[in-house]
């Protein structure tokens, strides 16, 4: 039985529609049916559920929130993922949880590998890199991916807000100093799993491959969808952001491919199937 935690996020709903393709038996938990800040309660609810494997998708996201909400976020994304891998020892079950290109700092310019050292620059990345730290450290036998720009069906992402700021608008500004790579979290979901089949433990980068700017994701959704407005390229420091962010953040997903013996597909290819999914 598999454990899925923050289950109505992008990354948990498309797991749980492989799951049901794949005909994989899952139990699907949100906050309101399980408390991953609380050890105790998830000790008491794997108990008797024979569970073999636990996927952590639930998060604090909210980048520039996290700079005021320092403790809960990092209760969310460094004591909760150590504490599922606690959990997922104690069953002995495998366990993947994941992380954040907002690790690195930007100043590379060059894809970031899993060997790269880690320098984040917001209380969010923060939280995020202690707590691949703190899972390593209980349990070495897990999985952490870290992924970037991860867009899906489920909830709200910057494909779904370009596409609506255009309803209403004939401009629109877009920073171009921002450059990583958008996830499907489809893909997300399906190479996770082909990952984890693999029992190759350890930290793995996994984003759709290619490169772009905010500025080019949101031109690639606005054409797409045949808006005829006029695109602005902005800079960071024109929104008033109270996290820090780094401009180049792209993950080399090489390790990963390796490990499964398959290519990720670009973002662009990514987002083609996301927009066909919104029709």
């Amino acid at each position: 039985m598999i454990l899925i935690t923050g289950a109505k996020g992008q990354l948990g709903y498309d797991f749980q529609r492989l799951f049901d393709k794949l005909k994989e038996e899952y139990i699907a938990t949100d906050r309101n049916d399980l408390d991953i800040t609380d050890i105790e309660k998830v000790r008491e609810f794997v108990k008797d559920k024979n569970i073999t494997l636990i996927i952590n998708c639930a998060a604090y996201n909210n980048v520039d929130k996290a700079e005021d909400e320092v403790e809960f976020c990092k209760k969310l994304n460094t004591y909760a993922p150590r504490d599922l891998a606690i959990v997922a020892k104690e069953i002995g079950a495998d366990y993947i949880t994941y992380s954040t290109d907002f690790v690195f700092d930007g100043e590379k310019k060059a894809p970031y590998t899993e060997e790269d050292i880690s320098n984040p620059l917001s209380i969010y990345g923060k939280s995020k890199y202690e707590g691949e730290k703190e899972v390593f450290k209980v349990k070495p036998d897990s999985f952490v991916v870290r992924t970037s720009w991860v867009f899906g069906i489920a909830n709200n992402n910057f494909n779904k807000q370009v596409i609506n700021w255009s309803k209403n608008k004939d401009e629109l500004s877009i920073v171009d100093d921002q450059i990583s790579s958008p996830t499907y979290s489809k893909d997300l979901a399906y190479y996770s799993w082909e990952l984890i089949k693999t029992k190759k433990y350890g930290l793995y980068h996994l984003s759709n491959t290619g490169e772009a700017s905010k500025y080019d994701q949101g031109k690639y959704v606005l054409d797409k969808i045949g808006w005829q407005g006029k695109l602005n390229r902005a800079k960071t420091k024109d929104f008033n952001l109270k996290a820090q962010r780094a401009e180049y953040t792209k993950l080399d997903s090489s390790k990963l491919e390796k490990a499964i013996g398959k290519k990720i597909p670009s973002w662009e290819n990514g987002i083609d199937r996301f927009l066909e999914e919104m029709e």
